[in-house]
């Protein structure tokens, strides 16, 4: 079997995770059959798809290592199928032109909730002869196309995520529209339509798209048939949900991939733990991996039914992972962008070679990438904000004494970490204190604070770009 799968995000906004989690799996399972990984753009709402919005979705997917191998395919340019498609069902007689208008609509709508019913369309024009069509077309009324479903019908298919699946002809709410109505000819072809016909042109083998088109799945089952297509296997993959059980959605907060972008998770981290959110590997105690190797173990028999749950601790806990074993040289770059954003400057020493030294030195502690700019800021400017623990150390009796003394050792002597040890062990002798006296004061005159990165790494990197001599005569005045 020939495996061909589908991304098909709408430009109506940014990269959802919830899409992009979708992506993440058809591209295992792509990978994991040697398949095709197909990307199309579902644009036919043209009054909410911006170009912005599907740069953003091509970018997302990028940054992210989904790369399609088909595509991108834009429906906005391929109205011509569809419009044959609906031509076809309607010689056929497997659809029909509609002429109810929306006040009728919304009467029928009324009187059905009036009764406590489902909302449904009832069909009324289904079989018009063509006098009453061309007597509606006289009132000047224009008619949408119309799929006849049929109520008695049972749909089934077998989910790979959800096993045997039902639908009744009678739940899908009456006869279906699938194009929206013109003066003449045909007008817009809706989703549930065209997803079928590109489905059928692109040859799609599999459809993997999340729990809440399982609906869509019984109507366009129906449409495969009257087009006289082979059905695809079908996978309804759980949502995604907030803390409160409920689906993940603006009102949470963060759910775009630009915005985990901006927040400082690395793209390796995000689709990690994306991996997880609802599937899990065969050894169940492994959580880092690469696609690659989540693709090597990827089936559906992994995939759970019920809904994932987002856990921003364990997405930290998994982004830190990656940032921690990340080479030096790419984590620089990574961070370079947000240093840029806060408005730090390179210049003054602070060159690549002293950059990748400031990455080793606090890439241990970080959980995102953006906690570097907070983290490294003592490093950019002239001044050093003092914390309240910092700025009372300094005022112990004693400290300025050994501040002094640490800065007439460095008039003589060019600074290593060797020297920068020997000075610290010179100076708790010549002045007859603590060693933790002279560690704390030396580290809150030259960072503000009393905890911190390494101490010897820090004062190396503030002697190299000129701030250590004159953070302690500040702090000595």
């Amino acid at each position: 079997m020939s495996v061909r799968v589908r991304i098909a995000p709408s430009p109506t906004g940014n990269l959802h995770i919830g899409t992009a989690r979708t992506a993440v799996f058809n591209y295992l399972f792509a990978r994991h059959h040697g398949g095709t990984f197909i990307l199309r753009i579902e644009d036919t709402d043209l009054e909410r798809s911006r170009p912005e919005y599907t740069d953003n979705i091509l970018s997302g997917l990028r940054w992210l290592g989904l790369n399609w191998d088909e595509g991108p395919f834009f429906q906005s340019q391929r109205l011509h199928l569809y419009r044959e498609a609906v031509q076809k069902l309607l010689e056929q007689g497997l659809a029909y032109r509609c002429y109810t208008t929306s006040e009728e609509l919304d009467a029928l709508r009324e009187s059905q909730k009036a009764r406590n019913e489902a909302p449904r369309y009832d069909n009324r024009h289904r079989n018009l002869t063509p006098e009453q069509q061309a007597a509606f077309e006289a009132e000047g009324r224009s008619s949408v196309i119309r799929f006849k479903i049929d109520d008695g019908r049972e749909i089934v298919w077998n989910d790979l995520v959800r096993g045997k699946m039902s639908w009744r002809g009678s739940d899908l709410g009456g006869d279906m529209v699938i194009a929206r109505a013109a003066a003449d000819g045909i007008g817009q072809p809706l989703y549930n339509f065209v997803v079928v016909v590109d489905d059928i042109d692109m040859q799609i083998s599999h459809v993997i798209r999340g729990e809440d088109h399982i609906a869509n799945t019984a109507k366009q089952i129906l449409l495969y048939e009257a087009l006289g297509a082979k059905i695809p296997e079908f996978s309804h993959t759980p949502l995604i949900l907030n803390q409160e059980g409920r689906k993940l959605s603006k009102r949470d907060g963060v759910t775009s991939i630009s915005d985990f972008q901006k927040m400082g998770f690395t793209a390796e981290g995000l689709v990690n733990y994306m991996t997880l959110l609802g599937w899990s590997a065969p050894d169940s105690t492994q959580e880092i991996f690469t696609l690659d190797d989540a693709a090597k173990e990827f089936t559906f028999e992994r995939v759970n039914k019920a809904g994932a749950k987002f856990d921003w601790d364990k997405l930290d806990w998994i982004n830190s992972q990656y940032i921690h074993n990340m080479p030096v040289d790419k984590l620089t770059d990574l961070i370079i962008p947000f240093w840029e954003e806060a408005g730090y400057k390179f210049t003054g020493g602070r060159e690549r070679p002293w950059l990748e030294q400031l990455v080793s030195l606090i890439a241990a502690s970080l959980t995102r990438l953006v906690d570097a700019v907070a983290m490294s800021k003592m490093f950019f400017t002239e001044a050093v904000e003092f914390s309240e623990e910092g700025s009372q150390q300094l005022q112990q009796e004693g400290v300025k004494p050994v501040l002094q003394a640490i800065l007439t050792a460095l008039e003589s002597q060019s600074l290593t970490a060797d020297t920068a040890q020997n000075i610290i062990k010179q100076v708790v002798k010549e002045q007859g204190v603590k060693k933790g006296l002279v560690m704390r004061s030396l580290r809150s005159a030259l960072t503000g604070d009393v905890h911190g990165p390494d101490l010897i790494q820090s004062w190396l990197l503030l002697n190299q770009i000129g701030l250590d001599k004159s953070r302690l005569n500040k702090a000595i005045i």
